[in-house]
Order: C-alpha cells, then structure tokens, then sequence
C-alpha cells in the first residue's frame, strides 16, 4: 500500500486543485488551455490521498469552477441541469478506483496491468454515469434511447478517455522518476556509511 506523509499529501493536495482550476472547462488542449484534469485528478487523488475531505474539497471546487464558469459565460441551463448531482458517484468512481489501486500498490512494473485497468474501469463508470445521467435526465434531448446513448459513448467516450490517460500516463512518469530518485538516494547513503 502507499503511504504519503501527511505534509506530501497536502502539498500534492494543493498541485491537484491547482491544475483542476487551470484546466477545468478546457475539453481540448490548445496553446492557451490545458485539456481537462477532472478526471484524472479524482483518479489521482484517490491513489495518493487518503483523506476523504480532499475527495469533498475537490468536488467543491469542481462545482465552485463550474458555477463560475457558467454564471461567466450565462449559459447555466446548458451544463448545470438535473443531472448534475450525478457528478457526485460520477468521480467518486474515479476516486475509490485510485483507492483500489493505492491499496494494491507496490514499486514493480508489474503494476501497470492493474493501472490499466483500474483507469478503464474508474473511468468507462465515470463516463456511463456522468454520460447517461446527461442524456437521460438534463431535458436536452428529445426522445433519449439506448442505441443513441451507445452511439454517443462510443463517439465521445475516447476523447474523455485520451485527456485522462495524458494525465495518468504522466502522473506515472513523475511517480517513476521520483521512486528512481529515491532509490538513488538509498544508494548513495548506504555508499557513504
């Protein structure tokens, strides 16, 4: 299992809210925006934190972004509808599927299988649950069926899933990088005695 201190937990707390106010409401990325965190950020949240107030204080935070970002842009009946309380199990999917990861963890290659599919996992729930409850119950469209929601997952699904998995992908490069670091460090200081 992975066990952060507490300082690194709110430091890396902190990195998380940053990049979500950065990048939220950025569904492509360009030269001047970041493709969207959200989902990764619950996903990565999840694995290094343990607390369940960091789940809270980044739904907060997403809804705080959302609800400025809208009121901004005067187009509150577009994003925030009925099923926007859907957001809730929506990311707490990705966040227990970091849990889940964080509790089977340990410093191997072999790790990447169960990351792999824990994101596919974490995340095909994310998307039929944030997805479907959109389609479903926000009034937008008119006569909703099941093969236009599969037509419409399997349209919009990947691109949801690309932005997670450059996040997770690079997550996984830092977290390398700083276990190589580690283990140098290790080295070096049994070197030295």
């Amino acid at each position: 299992m992975l066990n952060l201190s507490s300082r690194a937990q709110l430091v890396l707390g902190l990195g998380l809210a940053l990049l979500m106010a950065a990048s939220r409401g950025h569904h492509f990325a360009s030269l001047d925006n970041l493709p969207s965190a959200s989902w990764a950020l619950f996903f990565i949240a999840g694995f290094y934190l343990r607390s369940r107030w960091a789940f809270a204080g980044l739904m907060a935070e997403a809804v705080a972004l959302d609800l400025s970002v809208v009121g901004l842009s005067g187009a509150a009946d577009l994003c925030i509808t009925a099923s926007y309380p859907m957001l809730l199990p929506a990311y707490g999917a990705l966040w227990l599927g970091g849990q889940w990861l964080a509790k089977r963890y340990r410093a191997q290659w072999s790790m990447l299988v169960p990351l792999i599919l824990s994101v596919l996992l974490a995340s095909t729930l994310c998307q039929l649950i944030s997805s479907g409850s959109y389609y479903y119950f926000s009034g937008r469209f008119a006569d909703p069926t099941l093969a236009e929601f599969a037509q419409r997952m399997l349209r919009y699904g990947p691109l949801s899933l690309q932005s997670m998995a450059f996040y997770i992908g690079l997550t996984t490069l830092l977290h390398g990088a700083w276990l190589s670091a580690a283990k140098l460090r290790h080295s070096h200081q049994t070197e030295i005695l």
